[in-house]
């Protein structure tokens, strides 16, 4: 008898669909899974052989064969153990085996029969309404992520036995709905700005960064804050839409993060440790996966100590910086993640080795910082001097505004910004393309002198003009003024100003 059965696999972060088509015919009783499977599939068998026993089913004696279509890709999880299970009942007519075209099935049995959480459930989900399914069924622990697909019925079961009980009598089933109340967010109390004390500059230049999603580059000695400043950007970054809760809630769940919230409802924010390897940062694997880029999509990467990560490491990040996605190629399969962060690093404004030139005519501090390349250095929009913080700051009762009164200004500069690029690719000011340069950032005679003292006596690049340009356009917009004034010019130029000790 030949039964097939719906499912899924993951694919980077999509899912994509897999027949799971389950012969059970005479000859000498065995049990072979072909369809590329990798061990965890291969070792569904015992898996779903002990469920059924323990849940009082008789499983066949006679031959088995399962097999995984499309065959030529290859099929990682145990969440095939459910409709291999299915398909194996359905031999003994407990339910209706023509309800089973009705449903997407996905999820791991335990040996007693329970449904254990998987990764990757809002994909299948999204699969599922697409190709025009009733319903989908997979384990309680994943109903709230699921739940957040509209337009198909979610049946997020417990057991072996309440999947049959849905086969039998469906009508006696209630499909899971969505709960808006599980998006519901606010700035967390434990993470707010005005816990920093001092660093009034510095968090002036952090505000117009998030305005504007500049990357940022905090320099400093140890002990100044640079950490502290960037775990509490999210508290003042604009709350997610739906859409970008959808997206990055995907991207954690088909990387297996996403643990029991239901939803990525706060803005990522990703800190690796400087020994992280490219593949780490950028995502890889023999099937790609995600990596710390696209973990922090439509949040915050935080690369702290700089010039410590491996120079190709840094280099693989000009790439999402400049086109918001990543590119990740083998031999076989070539997949692009989202990868639209703002990116804010810090470092020490010397290096461990101190002194000493070696003869090199660079002072230590610019032999320091050139460890950092100069194509990734011009993708900063922000360079910002963190000083220590003075013993008169660190015992004054005044802790400045809140992280509610920051982002309320962001959000408004945000809202302007999200109005002018409408009909564009564009959804911030450090997103713009020349053409939108040319034409959103206007300035007077003023500003035109400022900018040429930036590129001939400051030595500014083409690319740090532009920079400037988008800079300026931000602090326009939390100014809430149409054009950019002299003001705005210098204060973005002087944003730049730890350009110069960099090495050309």
């Amino acid at each position: 008898m030949l039964i097939k059965i719906a499912s899924a696999s993951l694919l980077g972060i999509d899912a994509y669909l897999v027949d799971v088509e389950v012969d059970v015919t005479a000859g000498f009783p065995g049990f072979i899974t072909v369809g590329l499977p990798d061990a965890a599939v291969r070792e569904s068998k015992e898996r779903v052989r002990a469920a059924l026993k323990n849940c009082g089913y008789k499983m066949s004696s006679k031959k088995i064969i399962i097999n995984l279509a499309p065959a030529d890709r290859k099929k990682e999880g145990s969440a095939f153990d459910l409709p291999i299970a299915l398909g194996l009942l359905g031999e003994l007519e407990l339910f209706p085996v023509e309800r089973l075209k009705d449903y997407l099935f996905l999820g791991e049995l335990a040996l007693d029969g329970r449904l254990k959480s998987g990764k990757g459930l809002l994909a299948a989900a999204v699969l599922a309404r697409n190709r025009g399914y009733k319903g989908i069924v997979i384990p309680a622990p994943n109903e709230k992520e699921a739940a957040l697909v509209p337009g198909i019925d979610i049946f997020a079961l417990d057991d072996l036995t309440q999947v049959i009980r849905l086969l039998r009598n469906p009508e006696t089933m209630t499909p899971s709905r969505f709960d808006p109340d599980c998006l519901k967010t606010d700035v967390d109390p434990g993470f707010d700005m005005n816990e920093v004390r001092g660093q009034n500059h510095v968090k002036r230049a952090l505000e117009v960064a998030c305005a504007g999603a500049h990357n940022v580059l905090m320099i400093g000695p140890p002990g100044g804050g640079k950490t502290m400043l960037a775990r509490r950007l999210p508290s003042i970054l604009p709350p997610m839409t739906f859409e970008e809760i959808i997206e990055v809630t995907g991207i954690y769940s088909a990387s297996g993060l996403l643990r029991n919230r239901g939803a990525v409802t706060e803005r990522p924010f990703r800190a690796p440790h400087h020994t992280i390897s490219d593949a780490g940062l950028v995502g890889g694997g023999s099937i790609p996966k995600p990596g710390e880029v696209s973990l922090a999509h439509r949040g915050v990467l935080f690369l702290d100590e700089l010039p410590e990560f491996k120079k190709r490491v840094l280099d693989d990040l000009r790439q999402p910086l400049e086109d918001g996605r990543v590119t990740v190629s083998r031999a076989t399969i070539s997949l692009t993640f989202p990868a639209e962060f703002m990116m804010v690093a810090a470092m020490n404004p010397f290096g461990p080795g101190g002194e000493g030139g070696n003869g090199s005519g660079l002072s230590p501090r610019s032999k320091y910082y050139a460890k950092i390349s100069r194509p990734l250095l011009d993708r900063i929009d922000i360079q910002i001097e963190v000083p220590k913080v003075e013993f008169r700051e660190m015992i004054t009762p005044q802790n400045g505004e809140s992280s509610k009164t920051v982002r309320r200004r962001i959000v408004s500069a945000r809202e302007k910004q999200y109005a002018r690029f409408a009909d564009s690719r564009a959804m911030c000011n450090a997103h713009m393309q020349t053409r939108e340069v040319k034409r959103y950032c206007r300035f007077g005679e003023k500003g035109r002198e400022l900018l040429e003292m930036a590129v001939d006596r400051l030595g500014f690049s083409a690319r740090a003009y532009t920079r400037v340009l988008k800079v300026a356009r931000t602090i326009a917009d939390l100014e809430g003024r149409s054009e950019i004034q002299a003001g705005d010019i210098a204060e973005a130029v002087q944003y730049r100003m730890m350009d110069k000790y960099f090495p050309k």
